[in-house]
């Protein structure tokens, strides 16, 4: 009994994890304040970037998850002397990025449909990223896998949410490049072979960036602008995942290749 419970975290803790990232959520409907912009002027450019409570509790939101998920790893029986930063990272992103679409909703039943989708993608990833501590964990292959697909399915949402907000280039470029940079990190390593391939991340960062770049002014729908960046993230993760197992560069071509057209010819009909 005491080895099956080992594979999942302690409930207290991760009730009060959970809770407590929940709650920062819930004070920016409570709260009111004002907004504030950060401004840079420089010869012909004029930068402003807004500040509301929202932006504070977001990133609220992902210092607790950083720490509340160390603390909650580190209780795992098969820890030892590894590290978490493996796993901290993909939980601080999710919860990152669910602040954005929650701040663009509006104050009525949306935004609790929305919290509460939002809640369930933190409860599972919490879970997944315990689970995958230990590789011989019953559901470790499941868990691995969902994290993968969670990671794509973030990376779509956070993308949507950034076109709907109207963010300007200046500020988009560096978030794609950021944000898709960490995700793919994460998604390589746990591609089986515990590799942290910078270079690939660095790469994959700088692609998708340089595609929001090209199509930010294009009259896309936010949707649009989601599959024709989410489709790059996922062909290239895929082609480096190949190069990584020496598959002939003819063959490993064929399936990003694939993906990249289903995804832009989805985007083309979709409005």
């Amino acid at each position: 009994m005491q080895e099956k419970h080992s594979y999942l975290p302690d409930v207290d803790r991760l009730g009060v994890l959970v809770a407590s990232v929940l709650l920062t959520y819930a004070l920016t409907r409570l709260v009111q304040s004002p907004r504030f912009t950060l401004s840079l002027i420089l010869p012909g450019f004029y930068f402003a970037f807004p500040l509301t409570f929202s932006t504070g509790m977001t990133l609220l939101a992902a210092g607790l998850t950083a720490t509340g998920m160390d603390w909650l790893i580190r209780g795992h029986s098969s820890l030892g002397a590894k590290s978490t930063i493996e796993n901290l990272l993909l939980p601080t992103l999710t919860t990152f990025i669910i602040g954005a679409p929650l701040a663009l909703l509006p104050n009525d039943t949306s935004w609790w449909v929305g919290f509460g989708v939002g809640a369930m993608l933190i409860v599972a990833v919490f879970l997944a990223e315990y689970v995958v501590v230990e590789p011989s964990a019953p559901y470790y292959a499941i868990a691995r896998a969902g994290l993968t697909a969670l990671s794509y399915a973030l990376f779509l949402i956070l993308v949507t949410a950034l076109r709907i907000s109207g963010i300007r280039m200046f500020l988009l470029i560096p978030a794609i490049f950021i944000v898709t940079g960490l995700i793919s990190l994460r998604i390589l390593h746990l591609d089986g072979t515990d590799r942290w391939d910078f270079p690939w991340a660095i790469g994959i960062g700088l692609v998708c960036a340089q595609v929001s770049a090209g199509l930010h002014y294009w009259p896309l729908t936010p949707i649009q602008f989601g599959l024709a960046l989410t489709g790059p993230l996922y062909a290239l993760s895929m082609l480096s995942t190949s190069v990584a197992e020496n598959i002939p560069f003819k063959r490993a071509i064929l399936g990003p290749g694939i993906v990249i057209g289903l995804t832009w010819g989805a985007a083309v009909f979709l409005r």
